[in-house]
């Protein structure tokens, strides 16, 4: 009797598993496509990335190919696959001013763009290998440069709005990220982007609202974009203190375990999170970026017990800054000096996960490459000042031609200089 019943459970079981394929396999014919190819509307920042689901296909195809236009109506249409969905892309290995082509992956029939750049914007189109489009995306990618910080601890309040006759420019502000330290004084975020209103937007651009559209939008005219590329995205920053009392104690049982493993009257230091140790050359920049870290992630810097506030180290805060945190959470060190020295941790979403030991020394040799900013800086100015050279010695012999041609010029020969 106990087999019997086991077997009817197990039937059970797998025919519920079933039920569980079939109604995830048939989600698509839950989503009619439209009729009509709209452009749903979606606004990111630069180095972010992101993830367009193709919400509609026939029930006959079984895989999709994603297209891509910078204009409606392009001659050059860019193809994201390899028509076997083989290509992927791990977030970790791409780098930032990478080709599209090489930043993108496919997966269940969605489209994966890491590290977004300003020029990945355009039109993003779900369809067959033969070109027939069934979804379609308006993809807005705004830049950081220029950014502007507001502070609400110092009374600061965010951009106004700006109208222009029926023009309405406006910034859309995301949720507040978590803080991004526990038990300390920390600071969270929330980032704005750029968004327009006005009844003269083309109707084929799907918006969540009434003629609302995000300012890089195909839906808007080059008229109107005209008015709005000066309205920047924005950073909202507040203080915030929150408690980590669950860390403390899964930390304070570590430390316990091992006090009791360790049987020694002086153990060695032990680090709460890995250290990775780093040898910087004296004078050289560094970059120091948070393992597993995004843009619209909560990331935090310290240094040693030092916090490195963004009042204080944001990139745009001060432009003699040597020290600083950009819009991609990164830490920037420029020119090194024998003062940073120490240990930089990095939180990220209230956690601290990293370390790095930098050590600085004004020995050893330091191989010259063109990947490094400071290299290409050098060999930039160096040829800048010898075409400068080059072009006011061309001048000068160009005018003396010119000169000695029509016999404008004083003839300062030794025969003449002999008769004064």
């Amino acid at each position: 009797m106990s087999l019997a019943h086991t077997t009817v459970l197990l039937w059970a079981w797998g025919s519920l598993q079933a039920f569980e394929i079939v109604e995830k396999e048939n989600i698509f014919q839950k989503t009619p496509c439209p009729a009509f190819l709209m452009f749903d509307n979606a606004a990111y920042l630069a180095d972010m990335s992101f993830e367009l689901p193709c919400h509609c296909k026939p029930e006959d195809v079984s895989a999709v190919v994603w297209y891509y236009q910078k204009h409606l109506g392009s001659s050059h249409t860019t193809v994201l696959t390899d028509f076997d969905g083989r290509l992927l892309t791990e977030a970790a290995h791409v780098r930032a001013g990478s080709s599209m082509l090489v930043r993108f992956s496919i997966r269940m029939f969605s489209l994966l763009v890491f590290r977004a750049q300003p020029e990945d914007s355009g039109l993003y189109f779900c369809g067959t290998r033969k070109g027939d489009y069934f979804y379609a995306y308006d993809v807005d990618i705004q830049s950081s440069e220029g950014m502007v910080a507001t502070f609400k601890d110092r009374g600061q309040e965010p951009l106004p709005d700006e109208y222009f006759g029926s023009l309405h420019v406006f910034t859309t502000f995301w949720e507040w990220t978590p803080c991004d330290r526990c038990g300390v004084h920390g600071e969270q975020w929330r980032l704005g982007l750029c968004y327009l209103q006005n009844p003269d937007l083309s109707p084929r651009y799907l918006k969540t609202l009434p003629d609302v559209v995000s300012c890089g939008s195909r839906a808007v005219p080059r008229k109107l974009w005209i008015r709005t590329r000066y309205h920047t995205p924005e950073l909202l920053i507040q203080s915030c203190l929150v408690s980590c009392e669950k860390r403390n104690q899964i930390r304070k049982g570590m430390l316990t375990i091992y006090n009791y493993v360790s049987k020694m009257g002086s153990r060695p230091w032990l680090p709460q999170v890995p250290i990775q140790f780093h040898q910087q050359r004296l004078g050289h920049g560094l970059i120091i970026s948070c393992p597993g870290a995004r843009p619209e992630h909560a990331v935090a810097w310290d240094k040693d017990r030092q916090p490195l506030y963004r009042t204080q180290y944001l990139k745009g805060v001060n432009r003699s800054m040597r020290v600083f945190i950009d819009h991609g959470n990164h830490l920037h060190i420029r020119f090194t000096q024998l003062s940073d020295r120490g240990i930089y941790y990095c939180w990220r979403q209230g956690l601290r996960i990293a370390g790095f030991r930098l050590g600085v020394t004004s020995r050893g040799r330091y191989p010259a490459s063109l990947s490094d900013p400071e290299t290409r800086s050098a060999v930039e100015l160096t040829l800048i000042g010898y075409l400068l050279i080059t072009a006011i010695f061309v001048t000068i012999h160009v005018c003396r031609c010119c000169c000695y041609s029509f016999r404008c010029c004083p003839n300062f020969s030794t025969h003449a200089l002999l008769q004064l």
